[in-house]
């Protein structure tokens, strides 16, 4: 009976067991360590469960998601995951795309003294440039969030077009004496019998006037054009004045800062120097080298000549040396910072006459004294520097003086103190006098304020070959002086064939000006401004 009771008491707590088993509730995935995920992607919303302490990028190995090139995901795959969260998904798509650009051509309207004013003369049609542009567009999720630009590169520069703008104004037209040629505007014009007959003999509109000198016997002009090449600073060309459109020849020389010219009775021969291009100040490293050509007119050139090999060109010879060949054409007369000499043609070495201080200007220039052969080749007329007294800086001396330095024997001879350093003298052709002797003048450039030369304007003065008869010519003391450049001027070769004289053209404010040393008379002849260059 015990026995009964006692099974029936196990049963029923068996039984008990059993039902409190079965009401107890089901764990969840969290309380198994186990949590949910979304996964925003390709316009789907994906679910799954991935152990707590595993990253985004377990969640979407395990929804079988893969991010290819620069997709991803916000947050990013390496972050733990912590709690519930929604994965988005980006796919990012870059596309590279080339297109071509038209570079619209500018109109550049040049003033002219050739056309009556207000006058129009198309000189160059204009024509549009090409330019292809790279750019890469990022699309997330089929929307572009962004375009840049990789490379862009010019195919086709545009050209100019160039529009002349007649201004022909009142000035009355001057006889001249010999072909005149003059540099405006980038472009070469030429000036012949009369200052009203000018024609354009170069068009290209980059003639830098590093150089611009016409021949002795007046047919072929001699200059440089900048280059668009990174790597060069100018070409030097020439053109025969008589024939400009079929004649324009490169000369295959490059990098002329301060010298070339035509070598005096050996024509079609020129001689120049040369430099290197530097992309610290000024811009160059000169080599002082002094080298003859001949060229051809179908653009044949050949070396005949190295009177001076690359050189260290002595104290500021990074800076350059000037250079200046003989009358006759049997010396060449040099100056640099320090030193005025010449170079004897067949024994091709400096002889210094001149030994001077040379000056400290405290920039990225040099001062080089110009020099100027006298038309009998027996002096050389230059600007000497010397120590000021009591200065405890001699290369930082104000005193410059312009003097003659007798190439037949005898030291140099001061014509003129405190003329300041950017005299520039040069000496005309030879008169004779009734006597039978050989005259001429020397023009030069007076400073207003000789001591600070550097900076101040200058008047043109003139004087006899010995120094006497000095005067102030041009211009008027009530008008502004000149500023000073090395090709200032230049004196005819040709005299008036009424007067006998020797008219001097120079550039002011611009223009050219036509003196008559010996009346003081002086005739304005262009007025546009815009004057860089001349030479008769």
């Amino acid at each position: 009976m015990r026995l009964y009771h006692l099974n029936k008491i196990l049963l029923l707590a068996s039984f008990l067991v059993l039902v409190g088993s079965g009401c107890s509730p089901v764990p969840d995935s969290q309380n198994q360590g186990m949590i949910r995920v979304e996964i925003d992607v390709d316009g789907t919303l994906e679910v799954v469960e991935v152990p707590t302490g595993a990253t985004v990028g377990d969640a979407l190995e395990a929804a079988g998601i893969s991010l290819e090139g620069k997709d991803r995901s916000e947050p990013a795959s390496g972050v733990t995951i912590a709690e519930e969260i929604r994965v988005l998904v980006f796919r990012v798509e870059e596309r590279i795309e080339t297109e071509q650009q038209v570079i619209p051509f500018e109109v550049v309207r040049q003033p002219t003294e050739n056309l009556p004013y207000g006058q129009e003369k198309l000189l160059q049609a204009g024509k549009n440039g090409l330019r292809e542009i790279v750019s890469v567009r990022v699309i997330e999720n089929g929307e572009e969030i962004s375009i840049s630009e990789v490379s862009s590169v010019d195919l086709e520069e545009p050209l100019n077009e160039i529009i002349l703008v007649g201004m022909q104004s009142s000035i009355a037209p001057v006889e001249l004496p010999s072909p005149l040629v003059y540099l405006s505007n980038g472009n070469a014009w030429l000036m012949e019998q009369s200052t009203a007959n000018r024609s354009l003999i170069v068009s290209t509109g980059d003639l830098d006037g590093r150089i611009f000198s016409l021949s002795e016997n007046g047919d072929w002009l001699l200059f440089t054009r900048a280059e668009e090449d990174e790597d060069l600073i100018n070409s030097l060309w020439t053109v025969n004045i008589g024939s400009p459109e079929d004649s324009l020849i490169e000369l295959n020389t490059y990098n002329i800062i301060h010298y070339a010219d035509w070598v005096p009775g050996i024509e079609p021969r020129f001689a120049f120097s040369s430099v290197e291009p530097r992309l610290s100040a000024p811009g160059w490293q000169a080599n002082n080298d002094l080298e003859l050509k001949v060229f051809s007119e179908n653009g044949w050139t050949s070396r005949v000549n190295l009177l001076q090999e690359t050189n260290y060109g002595g104290v500021y010879g990074w800076w350059g040396t000037d250079f200046q060949f003989s009358p006759e054409g049997d010396f060449v007369a040099y100056a640099s910072p320090d030193q005025v000499g010449i170079i004897p043609y067949e024994e091709a070495e400096k002889v210094p006459f001149l030994e001077m201080v040379p000056y400290k200007t405290q920039g990225d220039w040099a001062w080089m004294p110009g020099i100027n052969i006298g038309p009998l080749g027996n002096v050389i007329f230059t600007v000497d520097h010397s120590s000021q007294e009591g200065s405890p800086v001699s290369e930082e001396s104000p005193v410059f003086d312009l003097v003659a330095i007798p190439l037949t024997g005898g030291g140099s001879q001061t014509l003129v103190e405190d003329v300041g350093m950017f005299a520039y003298p040069l000496a005309s052709p030879v008169t004779a006098k009734p006597s039978g002797e050989a005259s001429y003048q020397v023009a030069y450039l007076q400073a207003v304020f000789p001591e600070q030369s550097a900076t101040s304007n200058y008047r043109v003065s003139v004087m006899d070959r010995d120094g006497s008869n000095q005067r102030a010519a041009f211009p008027p003391p009530d008008q502004p002086a000149l500023q000073p450049s090395r090709r200032w001027g230049a004196w005819s070769p040709n005299p008036n064939p009424e007067k006998g004289y020797y008219p001097l053209a120079v550039i002011y404010e611009g223009n050219i000006w036509i003196l008559e040393l010996e009346t003081g008379f002086a005739w304005q002849v262009t007025g546009d401004g815009r004057v860089q260059g001349l030479d008769w």
